[in-house]
């Protein structure tokens, strides 16, 4: 088959990568525009551009995907399938154009945390598994008939970042299975299905800075379970003297605390801990603002509290 990939994260690369060393035709990649990132605002190119340009693929970077220029490129390709990781909503023009459909890679398992985040909001909520779903595109989004799933169970303390991880291999290996599936013809679709009476639809919206700073009124592990789901990105914040305060690991205890939600203990040495509605949140790995990333010990011997 003649496939083109979407994608332009990390995440989307090993994917990328799976399907050439299983041997798949990718006649061209279609990855966001070049941007300018960072404080010098020097132009950087996408992950997935990155590598495939380091191998030597064809590789398109549309501002709109409605473009009449681009939508003729894309049926001059001639493909059979695409494929989507990672990448953005796409109009019917081009999702609809492939003889075999479009696939997509999700990181959840669908019905389950549709959107933007799933791997974040998954970790917030405290979930005992999660998993990655490959499907066929249609109108509304994340919301196609399923091909495969894939579960796997949480730990309860791994962050985003590991997680992210995990369901980034995980993911390559289900969507090599599902383009040779497609390929063969030999694959059952699946409509979403209705959830079990009693359990709630959960949603994955894109993550704004309102949703990453701490309530501390909230229980020590609601809070503690935020802290790891948005670890390292886009990171949960309180206020210290002030300043924000990021925290990418912490510890949690549940106890009477002696003192309000958002009061802290401090030995200046060891360890700064938060009350919550129910205990504490020790802090592991943090970072105030103006300062480096750094050990809750490191940090206590540079500040005074």
């Amino acid at each position: 088959m003649r496939i083109i990939f979407m994608g332009t994260p990390q995440f989307a690369v090993a994917s990328l990568d799976a399907l050439i060393k299983a041997g798949s035709d990718i006649v061209a990649v279609i990855t966001a525009p070049d941007k300018p990132a960072g404080r010098g605002q020097k132009v950087s190119e996408s992950a997935v551009k990155q590598y495939a340009v380091a191998n030597g693929l064809k590789v398109l970077q549309p501002e709109k995907l409605k473009n009449e220029d681009f939508i003729t490129e894309l049926k001059a390709l001639k493909a059979d399938l695409q494929v989507v990781v990672a990448f953005r909503m796409l109009p019917e023009a081009v999702w609809n154009m492939p003889s075999k459909g479009t696939i997509n890679l999700h990181a959840s398992l669908l019905p389950q945390y549709r959107g933007a985040a799933p791997i974040n909001w998954a970790l917030i909520n405290g979930e005992k598994e999660s998993g990655v779903t490959t499907f066929f595109l249609k109108h509304d989004i994340d919301t196609g008939n399923i091909l495969f799933t894939e579960k796997i169970t949480l730990t309860g303390h791994e962050d985003a970042g590991e997680l992210h991880d995990r369901l980034m291999n995980k993911g390559a290996g289900l969507l090599v299975k599902t383009v040779k599936a497609v390929e063969s013809g030999r694959y059952n679709e699946h409509p979403q299905s209705q959830l079990v009476e009693g359990t709630e639809l959960r949603h994955a919206p894109k993550i704004f800075k309102d949703d990453c700073k701490i309530d501390w009124t909230q229980p020590a592990l609601s809070i503690y379970n935020k802290i790891r789901g948005l670890s390292p990105v886009p990171t949960a914040y309180t206020e210290l003297n002030g300043k924000n305060l990021k925290i990418y690991a912490s510890e949690y205890q549940l106890s009477e605390p002696a003192i309000k939600p958002g009061g802290f203990l401090t030995d200046n040495k060891t360890y700064l801990k938060f009350a919550a509605k129910d205990g504490f949140v020790l802090l592991k790995d943090i970072q105030l603002e103006g300062k480096k990333r750094m050990g809750i010990e490191d940090f206590l011997r540079g500040v005074k509290l």
